[in-house]
Protein backbone atom coordinates (compact mmCIF):
# COMPACT_ATOMS: atom_id res chain seq x y z
CA UNK A 1 0.00 0.00 0.00
CA UNK A 2 1.32 3.43 -0.96
CA UNK A 3 0.96 6.58 1.14
CA UNK A 4 -0.33 9.75 -0.50
CA UNK A 5 0.29 12.85 1.59
CA UNK A 6 -2.40 15.53 1.05
CA UNK A 7 -1.87 19.09 2.28
CA UNK A 8 -4.85 20.73 0.60
CA UNK A 9 -7.68 21.46 3.01
CA UNK A 10 -10.45 20.85 0.50
CA UNK A 11 -9.23 17.62 -1.12
CA UNK A 12 -12.15 15.13 -1.31
CA UNK A 13 -14.42 17.71 0.33
CA UNK A 14 -16.80 17.98 -2.63
CA UNK A 15 -19.24 15.46 -4.06
CA UNK A 16 -16.56 12.91 -5.05
CA UNK A 17 -15.14 10.41 -2.55
CA UNK A 18 -11.52 10.68 -3.61
CA UNK A 19 -10.22 9.15 -0.39
CA UNK A 20 -12.26 6.08 -1.20
CA UNK A 21 -11.01 6.13 -4.79
CA UNK A 22 -7.41 6.14 -3.56
CA UNK A 23 -8.17 3.24 -1.21
CA UNK A 24 -9.67 1.23 -4.07
CA UNK A 25 -6.39 1.71 -5.93
CA UNK A 26 -4.50 0.34 -2.92
CA UNK A 27 -3.27 3.59 -1.40
CA UNK A 28 -3.83 5.45 1.85
CA UNK A 29 -4.45 9.18 2.18
CA UNK A 30 -2.45 10.90 4.92
CA UNK A 31 -3.39 14.48 5.81
CA UNK A 32 -0.87 17.22 6.55
CA UNK A 33 -0.96 20.95 7.32
CA UNK A 34 -1.79 23.29 4.44
CA UNK A 35 0.87 25.83 5.44
CA UNK A 36 3.61 23.23 4.69
CA UNK A 37 5.63 23.98 7.82
CA UNK A 38 8.61 21.68 7.39
CA UNK A 39 8.94 20.83 11.07
CA UNK A 40 5.37 19.52 11.04
CA UNK A 41 5.66 17.85 7.64
CA UNK A 42 9.04 16.16 8.03
CA UNK A 43 7.79 12.94 9.58
CA UNK A 44 4.82 12.75 7.19
CA UNK A 45 7.01 13.32 4.14
CA UNK A 46 9.45 10.65 5.21
CA UNK A 47 6.90 7.89 4.59
CA UNK A 48 5.06 9.43 1.64
CA UNK A 49 5.14 7.91 -1.85
CA UNK A 50 3.31 10.90 -3.38
CA UNK A 51 2.34 14.40 -2.32
CA UNK A 52 -0.81 16.30 -3.33
CA UNK A 53 0.36 19.76 -2.34
CA UNK A 54 -1.66 22.86 -1.55
CA UNK A 55 -0.54 26.45 -2.00
CA UNK A 56 2.26 26.34 0.59
CA UNK A 57 5.95 26.18 -0.37
CA UNK A 58 7.48 23.01 -1.77
CA UNK A 59 11.21 23.56 -1.34
CA UNK A 60 14.27 21.43 -1.86
CA UNK A 61 14.27 20.82 1.88
CA UNK A 62 10.72 19.48 1.68
CA UNK A 63 11.67 17.16 -1.16
CA UNK A 64 14.79 15.99 0.70
CA UNK A 65 12.55 15.04 3.63
CA UNK A 66 10.59 12.70 1.33
CA UNK A 67 13.08 10.09 0.11
CA UNK A 68 10.28 7.90 -1.27
CA UNK A 69 8.46 10.64 -3.18
CA UNK A 70 7.66 9.66 -6.75
CA UNK A 71 5.48 12.65 -7.68
CA UNK A 72 4.32 16.04 -6.41
CA UNK A 73 0.85 16.98 -7.64
CA UNK A 74 -0.06 20.66 -7.21
CA UNK A 75 -3.69 20.93 -6.21
CA UNK A 76 -4.36 23.92 -8.44
CA UNK A 77 -2.64 25.65 -11.33
CA UNK A 78 0.14 27.88 -10.01
CA UNK A 79 3.54 26.30 -9.41
CA UNK A 80 5.51 29.37 -8.33
CA UNK A 81 5.69 27.97 -4.78
CA UNK A 82 7.34 24.77 -6.03
CA UNK A 83 11.11 24.53 -6.46
CA UNK A 84 10.91 23.00 -9.92
CA UNK A 85 14.68 22.86 -10.34
CA UNK A 86 14.99 20.86 -7.13
CA UNK A 87 12.26 18.49 -8.31
CA UNK A 88 14.12 18.05 -11.60
CA UNK A 89 17.41 17.35 -9.84
CA UNK A 90 15.73 14.74 -7.63
CA UNK A 91 13.90 13.12 -10.53
CA UNK A 92 10.46 13.91 -9.11
CA UNK A 93 7.78 14.83 -11.68
CA UNK A 94 5.45 17.71 -10.82
CA UNK A 95 1.86 17.97 -12.03
CA UNK A 96 -0.91 20.53 -11.72
CA UNK A 97 -4.61 20.82 -12.55
CA UNK A 98 -4.98 23.22 -15.50
CA UNK A 99 -8.46 24.57 -16.01
CA UNK A 100 -9.92 22.79 -12.99
CA UNK A 101 -10.92 25.98 -11.19
CA UNK A 102 -11.06 28.40 -14.12
CA UNK A 103 -14.86 28.74 -14.19
CA UNK A 104 -15.04 29.21 -10.43
CA UNK A 105 -12.41 31.96 -10.40
CA UNK A 106 -13.92 33.70 -13.44
CA UNK A 107 -17.31 33.73 -11.70
CA UNK A 108 -15.73 35.22 -8.59
CA UNK A 109 -13.86 37.90 -10.54
CA UNK A 110 -17.08 39.11 -12.16
CA UNK A 111 -18.83 39.01 -8.80
CA UNK A 112 -16.12 41.21 -7.28
CA UNK A 113 -16.38 43.65 -10.19
CA UNK A 114 -20.10 44.08 -9.62
CA UNK A 115 -19.67 44.31 -5.85
CA UNK A 116 -17.05 47.06 -6.23
CA UNK A 117 -18.86 49.02 -8.94
CA UNK A 118 -22.12 49.01 -6.97
CA UNK A 119 -20.50 49.21 -3.48
CA UNK A 120 -22.58 46.21 -2.39
CA UNK A 121 -20.67 45.16 0.76
CA UNK A 122 -20.54 48.76 2.03
CA UNK A 123 -24.27 49.14 1.41
CA UNK A 124 -24.98 46.01 3.40
CA UNK A 125 -22.82 47.22 6.32
CA UNK A 126 -24.49 50.63 6.39
CA UNK A 127 -28.05 49.26 6.34
CA UNK A 128 -27.20 47.10 9.37
CA UNK A 129 -26.35 50.30 11.28
CA UNK A 130 -29.56 52.01 10.18
CA UNK A 131 -27.92 54.08 7.43
CA UNK A 132 -30.04 53.92 4.27
CA UNK A 133 -28.19 56.66 2.39
CA UNK A 134 -27.28 55.81 -1.19
CA UNK A 135 -23.88 55.75 -2.88
CA UNK A 136 -24.21 56.03 -6.63
CA UNK A 137 -22.47 53.26 -8.55
CA UNK A 138 -21.59 52.53 -12.16
CA UNK A 139 -22.92 49.95 -14.61
CA UNK A 140 -20.61 47.23 -15.84
CA UNK A 141 -21.98 47.51 -19.36
CA UNK A 142 -20.88 51.15 -19.58
CA UNK A 143 -17.28 50.38 -18.58
CA UNK A 144 -14.12 49.50 -20.46
CA UNK A 145 -12.75 46.38 -18.79
CA UNK A 146 -9.08 45.48 -19.06
CA UNK A 147 -8.16 41.82 -18.54
CA UNK A 148 -4.52 41.27 -17.61
CA UNK A 149 -3.61 37.68 -18.43
CA UNK A 150 -5.82 36.05 -21.04
CA UNK A 151 -5.52 32.37 -20.32
CA UNK A 152 -8.38 30.09 -19.29
CA UNK A 153 -9.56 32.35 -16.47
CA UNK A 154 -9.18 35.61 -18.40
CA UNK A 155 -11.05 34.17 -21.35
CA UNK A 156 -13.74 32.88 -18.99
CA UNK A 157 -14.15 36.40 -17.61
CA UNK A 158 -14.50 37.72 -21.16
CA UNK A 159 -17.25 35.18 -21.93
CA UNK A 160 -19.17 36.15 -18.82
CA UNK A 161 -18.82 39.86 -19.46
CA UNK A 162 -20.10 39.57 -23.03
CA UNK A 163 -23.64 39.50 -21.67
CA UNK A 164 -23.13 42.83 -19.89
CA UNK A 165 -21.77 44.55 -22.97
CA UNK A 166 -18.64 46.43 -21.86
CA UNK A 167 -15.74 47.09 -24.18
CA UNK A 168 -13.10 44.44 -23.44
CA UNK A 169 -9.33 44.90 -23.59
CA UNK A 170 -6.81 42.15 -22.93
CA UNK A 171 -3.07 42.11 -22.39
CA UNK A 172 -1.14 38.85 -22.59
CA UNK A 173 2.41 38.64 -23.95
CA UNK A 174 2.05 34.96 -24.78
CA UNK A 175 -1.05 35.09 -26.98
CA UNK A 176 -1.33 36.25 -30.61
CA UNK A 177 -3.58 39.23 -31.24
CA UNK A 178 -5.94 37.21 -33.46
CA UNK A 179 -6.67 34.75 -30.64
CA UNK A 180 -7.45 37.61 -28.27
CA UNK A 181 -9.86 39.08 -30.79
CA UNK A 182 -11.47 35.67 -31.35
CA UNK A 183 -12.41 35.70 -27.64
CA UNK A 184 -14.07 39.09 -27.86
CA UNK A 185 -11.36 41.43 -26.60
CA UNK A 186 -9.12 44.05 -28.19
CA UNK A 187 -5.42 43.26 -27.66
CA UNK A 188 -3.48 46.04 -26.00
CA UNK A 189 -0.09 46.48 -24.36
CA UNK A 190 -0.06 46.45 -20.59
CA UNK A 191 0.76 50.13 -20.10
CA UNK A 192 -1.89 51.23 -22.59
CA UNK A 193 -4.45 48.97 -20.93
CA UNK A 194 -3.78 50.59 -17.55
CA UNK A 195 -4.22 54.04 -19.13
CA UNK A 196 -7.48 53.12 -20.88
CA UNK A 197 -9.60 50.78 -18.75
CA UNK A 198 -12.20 51.76 -16.14
CA UNK A 199 -12.06 48.30 -14.55
CA UNK A 200 -8.90 46.19 -14.50
CA UNK A 201 -8.93 42.53 -13.50
CA UNK A 202 -5.69 40.61 -12.87
CA UNK A 203 -5.25 37.01 -14.01
CA UNK A 204 -1.49 36.81 -14.39
CA UNK A 205 0.92 34.45 -12.59
CA UNK A 206 2.56 35.57 -9.38
CA UNK A 207 6.20 36.35 -8.84
CA UNK A 208 5.98 39.75 -10.55
CA UNK A 209 4.82 43.26 -9.65
CA UNK A 210 2.25 44.57 -12.13
CA UNK A 211 0.63 47.34 -10.10
CA UNK A 212 2.91 49.89 -8.48
CA UNK A 213 2.82 53.63 -7.83
CA UNK A 214 4.04 54.41 -11.34
CA UNK A 215 1.29 52.39 -13.04
CA UNK A 216 -1.36 53.65 -10.66
CA UNK A 217 -0.41 57.21 -11.52
CA UNK A 218 -1.42 56.76 -15.17
CA UNK A 219 -4.80 55.14 -14.47
CA UNK A 220 -8.02 56.97 -15.17
CA UNK A 221 -9.39 58.56 -11.98
CA UNK A 222 -12.02 56.32 -10.42
CA UNK A 223 -10.68 53.02 -11.76
CA UNK A 224 -11.75 49.78 -10.08
CA UNK A 225 -9.03 47.13 -9.66
CA UNK A 226 -9.83 43.44 -9.15
CA UNK A 227 -7.27 40.79 -8.17
CA UNK A 228 -8.23 37.13 -8.01
CA UNK A 229 -4.71 35.99 -8.95
CA UNK A 230 -1.79 36.56 -6.54
CA UNK A 231 -1.25 39.13 -3.81
CA UNK A 232 2.30 39.93 -4.86
CA UNK A 233 1.08 41.36 -8.18
CA UNK A 234 0.25 44.63 -6.42
CA UNK A 235 2.10 47.07 -4.20
CA UNK A 236 -0.47 47.20 -1.42
CA UNK A 237 0.75 50.46 0.09
CA UNK A 238 0.61 52.14 -3.32
CA UNK A 239 -2.91 50.80 -3.86
CA UNK A 240 -4.00 52.09 -0.45
CA UNK A 241 -2.57 55.52 -1.28
CA UNK A 242 -4.38 55.52 -4.66
CA UNK A 243 -7.66 54.70 -2.93
CA UNK A 244 -7.19 57.63 -0.59
CA UNK A 245 -6.40 60.13 -3.33
CA UNK A 246 -9.23 58.95 -5.63
CA UNK A 247 -7.12 57.44 -8.39
CA UNK A 248 -8.78 54.14 -7.51
CA UNK A 249 -12.47 54.05 -6.69
CA UNK A 250 -12.29 50.51 -5.40
CA UNK A 251 -10.07 47.49 -4.88
CA UNK A 252 -11.56 44.01 -4.74
CA UNK A 253 -9.35 41.00 -4.15
CA UNK A 254 -9.44 37.34 -3.27
CA UNK A 255 -5.95 37.49 -1.80
CA UNK A 256 -3.50 39.71 0.01
CA UNK A 257 0.27 39.55 -0.18
CA UNK A 258 1.01 36.83 2.36
CA UNK A 259 -2.65 35.79 2.60
CA UNK A 260 -3.48 34.89 6.21
CA UNK A 261 -0.22 36.43 7.41
CA UNK A 262 -1.26 39.74 5.82
CA UNK A 263 -3.60 40.85 8.60
CA UNK A 264 -1.55 44.05 8.90
CA UNK A 265 -1.96 44.92 5.21
CA UNK A 266 -2.55 48.64 4.62
CA UNK A 267 -5.58 47.62 2.58
CA UNK A 268 -7.31 46.44 5.76
CA UNK A 269 -7.26 49.94 7.25
CA UNK A 270 -10.82 50.47 8.58
CA UNK A 271 -10.82 53.89 6.92
CA UNK A 272 -10.74 52.10 3.53
CA UNK A 273 -13.47 49.59 4.30
CA UNK A 274 -15.97 51.36 2.06
CA UNK A 275 -13.63 51.02 -0.94
CA UNK A 276 -11.90 47.68 -0.32
CA UNK A 277 -13.39 44.19 -0.62
CA UNK A 278 -11.27 41.19 0.37
CA UNK A 279 -12.39 37.57 0.32
CA UNK A 280 -10.38 34.77 1.96
CA UNK A 281 -8.93 33.08 -1.14
CA UNK A 282 -12.27 31.46 -1.94
CA UNK A 283 -12.35 32.02 -5.69
CA UNK A 284 -11.66 28.36 -6.40
CA UNK A 285 -13.81 27.10 -3.55
CA UNK A 286 -16.84 25.71 -5.32
CA UNK A 287 -17.95 22.12 -5.13
CA UNK A 288 -17.29 21.71 -8.84
CA UNK A 289 -13.79 23.19 -8.71
CA UNK A 290 -12.85 21.18 -5.62
CA UNK A 291 -13.96 18.00 -7.36
CA UNK A 292 -12.09 18.95 -10.53
CA UNK A 293 -8.82 19.76 -8.76
CA UNK A 294 -8.99 16.69 -6.56
CA UNK A 295 -9.88 14.34 -9.38
CA UNK A 296 -7.13 15.59 -11.72
CA UNK A 297 -4.42 15.62 -9.04
CA UNK A 298 -5.32 12.15 -7.76
CA UNK A 299 -5.50 10.70 -11.26
CA UNK A 300 -1.98 11.92 -12.00
CA UNK A 301 -0.67 10.56 -8.71
CA UNK A 302 -2.24 7.16 -9.32
CA UNK A 303 -0.82 7.10 -12.84
CA UNK A 304 2.72 7.72 -11.62
CA UNK A 305 2.41 5.21 -8.79
CA UNK A 306 1.42 2.50 -11.25
CA UNK A 307 4.29 3.40 -13.56
CA UNK A 308 2.38 5.41 -16.17
CA UNK A 309 2.87 8.98 -17.37
CA UNK A 310 0.74 11.69 -15.72
CA UNK A 311 -1.73 13.56 -17.91
CA UNK A 312 -0.76 17.03 -16.67
CA UNK A 313 3.01 17.25 -16.17
CA UNK A 314 4.53 20.64 -15.40
CA UNK A 315 7.55 21.37 -17.61
CA UNK A 316 10.68 21.39 -15.46
CA UNK A 317 13.53 23.80 -16.16
CA UNK A 318 16.46 22.55 -18.16
CA UNK A 319 19.46 21.58 -16.07
CA UNK A 320 22.53 23.80 -16.24
CA UNK A 321 25.39 22.59 -18.44
CA UNK A 322 27.97 20.60 -16.52
CA UNK A 323 30.67 23.27 -16.95
CA UNK A 324 28.40 25.90 -15.33
CA UNK A 325 27.73 23.92 -12.20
Amino acid sequence: MGVILVTSRSFSDGDLDLVGRAAQAGHRILRGPAHHDLDELRVLLHGADAWIAGTGPVTDAHLAAGPKLKVVARYGVGTEAVDLAAARDRGIPVTNTPGANADAVADHAVGLMLAALRTIPDGDRRVRTGDWSVRRGRELGAATVGIVGFGRIGQGVARRLSGFGPRLLASDPFLPADLVRDHGADPLGLDDLFRTADVITLHAPGGQRLVDAERLAVMRPGTVLVNTARGDLVDEQAVADALRDGTLAGYAADTLDGDTAAHDSPLLDPALADRVIVTPHLGAQTTQAVDNMGELSLADVLAVLRGADPAHPVPLPASAPEENR
